[in-house]
């Protein structure tokens, strides 16, 4: 008979203590969906899921600190940058201060065209000049 009020207080306990696991599964879905969309500092081609660096380990620690105590996730992200600027965030936004990380390649292949180009025009030119005194 007194097995009866245990199993009883146990049974009642056992959905506190799923929620209690569905809530730390959610929370540890937040803080990797976080961790994968900002960068590494160390790595800064990893990002802070996929980075083994120890500074990467740190700011996991931070995020799951800032998601347990019940930061929105653009909060934790907006304190994220404002620490470590827009670099921290593997899709920076288009704007005057990422302009260079956004165009600085097309600036850089345009570059490579148009000296390509010139070159090739020199190298025409010295040609043509040399198949004439060839032919002179």
């Amino acid at each position: 008979m007194r097995a009866v009020p245990a199993v009883i207080g146990i049974l009642l306990l056992l959905p506190a203590l799923a929620s209690h696991a569905s809530a730390a599964e959610d929370s540890d879905a937040r803080v990797r969906a976080l961790a994968a969309e900002l960068r590494c500092v160390v790595c800064q081609n990893q990002s802070l899921l996929d980075s083994d660096a120890d500074l990467a380990k740190d700011m996991r620690v931070l995020i799951r600190e800032r998601v347990d105590a019940g930061d929105t996730d653009e909060a934790i992200v907006a304190f994220l940058v404002e620490r470590y600027g827009d670099f921290i965030l593997l899709q920076p936004p288009f704007k005057p201060a990422t302009w260079v990380l956004w165009l600085g390649p097309l600036a850089f292949l345009v570059l490579a065209l148009a000296l390509a180009r010139t070159r090739l025009r020199r190298a025409r030119a010295s040609r043509d000049r040399t198949d004439e005194a060839d032919a002179a």
